[in-house]
């Protein structure tokens, strides 16, 4: 649930901070590069992602690839809209908590 400060606990679990913000700046990203990149088993990212997209801050989308022969698709993930504004709010929010630190 988020609050008004922008601290939003959906996103501050560790591995869906993790997928926002290897998402946050580029379009999308392919299913395997985030399990390689996170070290994550397949059966535990599609788990998160389905949480994230639940919520309505990821979008995932399967097709076919052009640059395979065979017939698999590949998986691709984006931040929604939603999902930036949600997790540049979750950043600020933890830069103000950061702050409030006297660092």
């Amino acid at each position: 649930m988020d609050t008004d400060d922008g601290f939003d606990e959906q996103i501050h679990a560790p591995t869906r901070l993790r997928i926002c913000g290897l998402l946050r700046p580029v379009d999308a990203a392919e299913f395997a590069v985030l399990r390689a990149t996170l070290d994550l088993s397949e059966a535990n990212l599609s788990k998160t992602l389905r949480a994230l997209t639940d919520i309505g801050y990821v979008r995932v989308t399967k097709a076919s690839s052009s640059s395979r022969g065979d017939q698999r698709r590949t998986t691709t993930v984006a931040l929604t809209p939603e999902g930036r504004r949600a997790f540049d709010g979750h950043v600020a929010a933890l830069r103000r908590i950061a702050g409030d630190l006297g660092a």
